[in-house]
Order: C-alpha cells, then structure tokens, then sequence
C-alpha cells in the first residue's frame, strides 16, 4: 500500500501531524501506532480520568519492558558499578502522553524559543512558536493575546470551591511567603504561584488523540489510522526513506510512502533512525549495523527536568473528597534561583493533594520541585541490541550538571520552612523527604493485593499520631530527614542523588540545528540531514528542553512543523 505520509507513532505528535496534513484531501495519510485505539465514545475510563494515576499507573497503556537509568553513570571507571535500572512509564497507546500524563498544560518560558533559535533553530523564537501554542488550545478562562480560542484542546483550571482544604491552605502559605499570586500561568512570564493549567474539560482528560482525531476528522476517505501497528524497520533505496514494515495485528505487512515521519518519541525515534544505519558510526558498527548516515547526535543528549519531594500527612479534614473533581494537582509556583546562571523562573513546584491512588496515597500531600530550566545534557539512548524487539539501552545521566543538584537543594532549603507556617500546620503533619523508590513503585502497580495493604496501612497511619511517626520513618522513609536534608550538604546531596527522578520528559536525541552542526540531527523542519523522505516531529528534536511540561510544547512543534510541510518545505 502507498501513501503520501506515513507517520511512525500516534501519540501527541503523530496526532496533530495525522489531523493536519490529511485536511488537504489530496494527501493521503497512514498513522502507524504500536498501541490501541481511544476511539469517540470508547474512550478506556482510565484514560478519560481526571486523575492520571490509573492510566500511567497501568500496564495496558505503556511500554512495559521499556527500563532506564537516570543517575550518572561513569564512563571513566568501568569497574564502578551502574546505577539500578528503573521502570519508565512511557506511552504505548493513541494519543502517547497525552493520553497517560499528568495533563499539564503549560508552554515554558519566552527565553525558551529565544535560546531555541540561538542554537540553530531559526524561526523557533518566542514570537515564532506563540502564534502556534495559541493555535492548538481553547482556553475555556481567558480570552486575550495570550490565549486562543478555537483550537482542538480545551484548556482550563479547577475551579478554586472545588479544592481541597490542603490546597486551599497554601494560598495563605504562599502569600506570607512573598510569593506573588498569578491567576494564569500562561499569561505575561513571570515569577509566581497560581492554579495549574490543564487540558481537561468537563472533568475529564481531552488527549492529543480525543482533540485532533475526533469523530469528523475520522471520516476523512484519505486518513487511514491503523493502531496495534508495531514498525519493525524503515525501508530505503540508496539514502531515501521510501516505506516502513510493520506488524499489524502480529501480521507482517509493508507500506510505501513519499515522506516518513518518525513521532515515536525521545528514545523510540532515535532507536528507530540507529536501527536504520543513521547515528554515531562506532556505535552501529559495535552492533554490526551498516552505518547509511554518519550522524553523531543520534541519541545524544537525552534531557528532561529532575525532580525530588517533600511529603507530609494529610489531617483527614484537609484531604480530597472526590465529589467535584478527582484531580490532585491544584496549585503550582514557580521561582528564580539565581544561581549558576540560570534565568528567571527556572524552578517550579507542583503542590498535590494526593500521591497515588491507593488509600496511603490518600493521606500523603507533597511539594514536587522540578529543575525546569535544565543544565544536565550528558544523557543518552543507545541500541541494546540491532532488533527491533529489544528495548534500548536509556541512561538520562540526571544531575550531571551539578548546578542542577544545587538548584534542588536550594529549593529544598527555601520550601521547607513553609512548613512552619500555622495554616499548613493546620492541615498536615510529620513533612518528611520522599522518594520515588522501588518500593514506592511496586506499591503503586494497579492491583488487589496492594488496595489491601494499602487500606490496612492508611487505617494505622490514622492512628495515635507516635505510632503515625513510627511507621512514616520505617516504612515511608529513606533513612532521610528533613532537618537532615536542610542543614546537612553531605546529607542533601546523598538524597537528592538516590531520589531525583525524570518527570516522563524525555527530549532531545534527534536535535534541530544547522546542518555543519555535528549534533544538529534535523533541521527546522524536522527533515533528517543526510538522507531523504524522512522525518522526525516530536519532542527528541528540541534543541533543549524547555521549561515546561513537555505535552504542549511537542503539540506545538507539531502545528508549526505541519505547516511548513503543507507549505512545502
């Protein structure tokens, strides 16, 4: 079968690529996706929640062998041993991210898009992608030059009756603390807290697949959408990309197209292009791949935002009802560190009033502080084996950059005398560091047997408030304490080395820029330099990773990428 564009991946990016380019009836459009369809009207419950714990959370809906290691790992000493490999729960399901995430609808900072630009993107500066974010949304709040109105995803904030009391507690926390109170977080760029911006209407999750794939656009005679597609390998003649074989349904079958379009992802397009002959050249032939294209960046410089928490227990009054809305995430702030550099409004937290789904979870509320204007730049994908079967090999090397570990222990040290404020004393108790550990995680995988020990486990943590301590410091903790963590820099470093984690924004391995950059991968079109019909549109091609959750920045290059084809370039 023949087509104008086939597009490797269905998730956000595929998405807004399979709506646009099949607009022009003259194209015809395949969307291979590996995972299952989120057709109109049967839409799976756990990715229509408001809360994204039971789709994230969910075996069905992500790669479930994919593993990664996100602390530094030494390439000058051999014999020191690895850091753990750890699950990654990324998107095998239409609509990717977008369909499984936290739906935070957030676009980063202007100087962003201006460094963009300064490291060979021309064209992609804040004036250039604004137009773009406005483009893609239907912000339900606010109507003026920040915002747009007839996009495919609504955007919007959770009424502040609907909050919790915990949540609500904090807006007296944050204003005695001299932060300044934003009532969007997408409007003028600036220091601040404020509710946090969503891609939901109606109580429910509106995904990249919902908003761009809909019952009309599904109609279209000349978009085939054919889900369950697993691509095995790209096809060439000579040094042009002319076709993919994928298994349908676990039926081999091939598809010819005049132009290829890799929207797996910041680990799956970079695997797909190295299995393909295009990466750095010492790597394929380790594997015994012939190398088709020499391109070094292929893999390299993996980023995404570390990140580490504060947890506290939740007094039984302050917790969520569940009545009005099953969000957790209600507030957010974010703040300049003024250090190494780095510019305005490079730290952000996210305020939750809840940590999992389970009845523990119920009880823990937590300040998630993200590095959001990321220096680390050393991670990379490589290919674990030639086979399209096996999973590569992900090391994030978080923390390389050891500005980015500074950052996070001067925001540990800012929000932890928050904690001394009365009214969040009036609504939680015991603050103590947390960590995303594997122990966490397997607590936190959708099951019966841990909706039991959870709910025996929230019943003694509502107990007598000694017995509270003792289980949260045995059981909870990580041999951390909070004054320790403050006060101690051995003991702050030593935790937010074992506890910062990636927040699933994965960016960068397939970089925009000139091509006599060695690192440049594509150019601003997402056109892959050094060979022909082949693209890559989706998060692996920003130059860096902005500060922002990535979602509406990847729907962003999407729109502005599925412009200049339409026009031709």
């Amino acid at each position: 079968m023949e087509f104008d564009y086939i597009i490797v991946g269905g998730g956000s990016a595929g998405s807004v690529l399979a709506n646009r380019l099949s607009a022009r009836s003259s194209n015809t459009v395949l969307v291979c996706e590996a995972g299952e369809d989120t057709p109109p009207g049967k839409v799976p419950d756990e990715i229509l929640d408001s809360y994204p714990g039971t789709a994230y959370l969910n075996n069905r809906f992500i790669w479930s062998d994919l593993k990664v290691r996100t602390e530094v790992v030494s390439h000058n000493n051999p014999d020191e041993p690895k850091p753990k490999l750890r699950k990654y729960e990324q998107a095998r399901v239409l609509g990717g991210g977008s369909s499984i995430n936290g739906q935070m609808a957030n676009r980063g900072a202007p100087t962003d898009y201006n460094e963009w630009e300064e490291r060979g993107a021309k064209g992609w500066n804040w004036e250039n992608v604004l137009p773009y974010f406005k483009k893609l949304e239907t912000d339900l709040d606010f109507d003026d030059e920040w915002h747009g109105q007839d996009g495919p995803i609504p955007v919007r904030r959770v009424p502040e009756a609907h909050w919790p009391k915990h949540s609500k507690a904090l807006i007296d926390v944050f204003d005695r603390a001299g932060y300044k109170r934003l009532a969007d977080q997408n409007g003028f760029f600036e220091d601040g807290y404020f509710p946090v911006t969503i891609s939901n209407a109606e109580e429910q999750r509106v995904s990249a697949s919902m908003g761009y794939l809909n019952a009309d656009v599904r109609k279209r005679e000349n978009l085939t959408i054919s889900t369950h597609t697993q691509v095995t390998e790209l096809l060439f003649e000579d040094l042009r990309c002319v076709g993919v074989k994928a298994l349908v349904n676990g039926q081999q079958q091939e598809f010819r197209g005049r132009e290829i379009i890799l929207s797996s992802g910041a680990i799956h397009s970079p695997a797909h292009l190295m299995r393909a002959g295009i990466g750095p050249a010492g790597h394929l032939q380790d594997l015994g791949i012939p190398v088709r294209h020499a391109s070094f960046g292929v893999g390299q410089r993996l980023m995404d935002h570390p990140s580490v928490a504060l947890a506290s227990f939740l007094k039984p009054e302050a917790r969520m009802d569940n009545i009005n809305t099953r969000r957790h995430m209600f507030l957010s702030m974010r703040y300049s560190s003024e250090m190494g550099g780095a510019p305005p409004g490079d730290m952000f937290v996210v305020c939750t009033s809840k940590t999992s789904w389970h009845a523990v979870g119920e009880q823990i509320a937590s300040f998630l502080i993200f590095v959001n204007k990321t220096f680390s730049e050393t991670g990379e994908v490589r290919l674990s084996s030639k086979h399209w079967s096996e999973e590569p090999q992900v090391d994030f090397n978080l923390l390389s950059d050891r500005r980015d570990l500074e950052r996070i222990a001067d925001g540990i040290r800012r929000l932890a005398p928050l904690y001394d404020d009365p009214t969040l004393q009036s609504v939680v108790t015991d603050p103590f560091p947390a960590s995303y550990s594997d122990k966490v995680r397997q607590v936190g995988e959708i099951n019966t047997k841990n909706k039991i020990l959870t709910g025996i486990m929230a019943r003694m943590l509502d107990g007598p408030g000694f017995f509270r301590r003792f289980l949260i410091k045995n059981l909870i903790m990580e041999g951390f304490t909070l004054d320790g963590v403050c006060n101690d820099e051995d003991e702050a470093e030593a935790f937010i080395r074992k506890a910062a984690v990636g927040v699933w924004h994965a960016s960068c391995t397939c970089r925009m820029g000139a091509q006599d950059d060695a690192m440049a991968v594509t150019d601003t079109s997402g056109r892959v330099h050094g060979v022909g019909g082949l693209r890559v549109v989706d998060a692996s091609i920003f130059p860096v990773v902005p500060s922002a959750n990535t979602n509406f920045p990847t729907i962003m290059t999407a729109e502005k990428i599925a412009d200049a084809i339409l026009d031709g370039h």
